[in-house]
């Protein structure tokens, strides 16, 4: 079993950048494909983006495609989301999360240990 403790969050104004953080502690790390998925209130959480255990392939949202970029350090047990040219609607908790089901990278259903979320707030 993996932990996951997300930080990077905060208020940032339009335009600007955050990199978001998520060190694993308590599970091999490096064994698992890792995703940033967000939730807004009153929506679903989303698939933001996930990375492969080697860091060798990336798949990207929609949302995130062009302004975010997500990267990992197995040395440290830490995957990282840099998300720069925010805007208001990026508004959302981030979750960090370790795949351990084959499948879709952009399903939340395939993936089984969450951090406790980082709140991102962008204002206009």
């Amino acid at each position: 079993q993996v932990q996951l403790a997300e930080s990077g969050g905060g208020l940032v104004q339009a335009g600007g950048s955050l990199r978001l953080s998520c060190p694993a502690s308590r599970g091999a790390f490096s064994t698992y494909d890792m995703g940033w998925f967000r939730q807004a209130p009153g929506k679903e959480r989303e698939f933001v983006v996930a990375i492969t255990r080697t860091g060798g392939s990336t798949y990207y949202g929609d949302a995130a495609k062009g302004r975010f970029t997500i990267s990992r350090d197995n040395a440290k047990n830490t995957v990282y989301l840099q998300m720069n040219n925010l805007k208001p609607e990026d508004t959302a908790v981030y979750y960090c999360a370790a795949k351990v089901s084959g499948g879709s990278y952009y399903s939340k259903y395939n993936y089984g240990y969450w951090g406790q979320g980082t709140q991102v707030t962008v204002s206009s």
